[in-house]
């Protein structure tokens, strides 16, 4: 593997940098899976994206070149750009999520403890807990009230206003703490967020609750109840940070899995009048299962290629299963990057490397390859013919050594269509934390190598 930096010159250089100068911002705005979808949107449309609702209520054709997209509940966003082979020769699709691990308010998070007060919460997707705390964190999120109007929420992300955080016992008194595995130190619902320490004049009781409460009725008009039915997801606050002396790395949060969401998405903004008809779609629930009527098991996508199939040479449920059956897609999902500090759970002639461009994993899942979509080498050999052709840097990965871990995508639940399906995306460090890390070089490659995809496969 030769290191993807090397076949570049100051100019290329400079354009690996302007891409990523791009995601960079990207991440740093877009902390929920509805900001991606929000600024996902805004993205598609500059490129010349339409929102299908349209053509659905008029029954408005499509023909070959449109672009259009769904957005499904504010959390999924699928993109379409029609081929000019019928749609039953199948599709090319790229697949990325837009969830990744946090911390979120439960129902009920409001309370007070002497004179401080927290939010009570529940984590989302695995993360380890202990590195979330003595870290400045922020809410992001939407409170749905009773009469149908919805308030966007995001604290913690003014240079000049105030964060949130998890606190953590001194190391004075950590003696017990730190005779525990690092899976106990913090428990779960130790991951308390403090949220106040001013109480209310002339309350008695949970003053400081009650002064927190009047803050949130004053800034966004709501109250205690409203939360019943809200999503405020707790999240690294801050902006993502360029990584390394050289600039050559990024440190954010969310990227994985957002960072192979907007190669994928930038890479549609590349094409036009493709032969087949490409996909992208960013979806929710990856992280828990992809479960729910926004995750990849619910059959939104089916539905809205059906309704494709409708606008371009009419519906046909043969003709339906064909385009699922005979499509071609990258579970667009990151890979583990070889860590120098943690060498001893990789196995070293599998494992993917910051510089070595985009890489697949032909399995995942965990032990004898359980829950593995496990791709086929006859897909393989197109995509390494693609790759090759394009002068893409890519490489070869399994998650760790056998039996030291594992893990999963949406791949298997794509391929249960038949289509062929293998898991692409960019290697990070750190994955799970707070903050991750990812080499530029390999952000780029991957956007090229999944606009070669999209042109290339038959």
């Amino acid at each position: 593997m030769e290191n993807a930096w090397k076949k570049y010159n100051e100019k290329q250089k400079k354009e690996v940098f302007s891409f990523t100068e791009g995601y960079r911002k990207f991440i740093s705005e877009c902390k929920t899976e509805r900001e991606c979808v929000i600024k996902g949107i805004e993205i598609a449309e500059k490129h010349g994206f339409k929102n299908i609702d349209s053509y659905l209520a008029e029954k408005k054709p499509l023909k070959a070149g449109d672009k259009v997209y769904l957005n499904n509940k504010g959390k999924d966003l699928a993109l379409f750009i029609i081929g000019k082979q019928p749609m039953e020769n199948g599709m090319n699709i790229l697949g990325a999520h837009i969830d990744s691990p946090r911390i979120d308010w439960k129902q009920h998070p409001f309370y007070e403890d002497h004179d401080i007060a927290l939010a009570d919460t529940h984590y989302y997707g695995g993360i380890k807990t202990y590195q979330w705390v003595t870290i400045p964190l922020a809410l992001h999120g939407v409170i749905c009230k009773k009469d149908g109007s919805m308030v966007n929420v995001v604290i913690g992300e003014d240079e000049q206003g105030p964060v949130v955080g998890i606190s953590d016992l001194l190391i004075h008194l950590s003696r017990d703490q730190m005779q525990k595995t690092a899976g106990k130190a913090i428990e779960g619902e130790d991951l308390n967020v403090t949220i106040g320490s001013i109480p209310l004049k002339g309350e008695e009781k949970d003053a400081v609750k009650a002064n927190i409460l009047k803050l949130l009725k004053k800034k966004y008009d709501v109250e205690e109840d409203d939360f019943i039915s809200a999503e405020i997801e707790v999240v690294p606050a801050g902006q993502a940070k360029n990584y390394g002396l050289d600039s050559s790395m990024i440190m954010g949060y969310g990227q994985d899995d957002r960072v192979c969401a907007y190669t994928s998405l930038m890479a549609l903004c590349e094409i036009d009048n493709p032969e087949k008809t490409v996909s992208c779609m960013l979806v929710d629930k990856e992280e828990v299962g992809s479960i729910g009527a926004t995750g990849m098991q619910s059959y939104f996508y089916e539905n809205i290629v059906a309704e494709i199939l409708e606008l371009t040479e009419g519906y046909d449920y043969l003709k339906f299963r064909r385009c699922l059956a005979n499509s071609k897609m990258l579970s667009s999902d990151v890979s583990a990057a070889y860590d120098p500090n943690y060498p001893s759970v990789n196995e070293m002639k599998n494992t993917c490397f910051f510089g070595g461009g985009i890489v697949i994993n032909k399995y995942v899942g965990s032990g004898g390859k359980s829950g593995s979509n496990d791709a086929n080498p006859e897909f393989i050999a197109e995509i390494r013919n693609s790759w090759d052709k394009n002068n893409i840097s890519w490489q070869t990965a399994e998650i760790g050594k056998v039996n030291q871990g594992g893990g999963g995508t949406i791949a298997y639940i794509m391929a249960k269509y038949n289509m062929q399906v293998i898991d692409s995306g960019v290697g990070v460090q750190n994955m799970h934390a707070p903050w991750e890390v990812t080499s530029k070089v390999d952000v780029y490659e991957a956007k090229n190598a999944y606009v070669a995809f999209c042109k290339d496969m038959k």
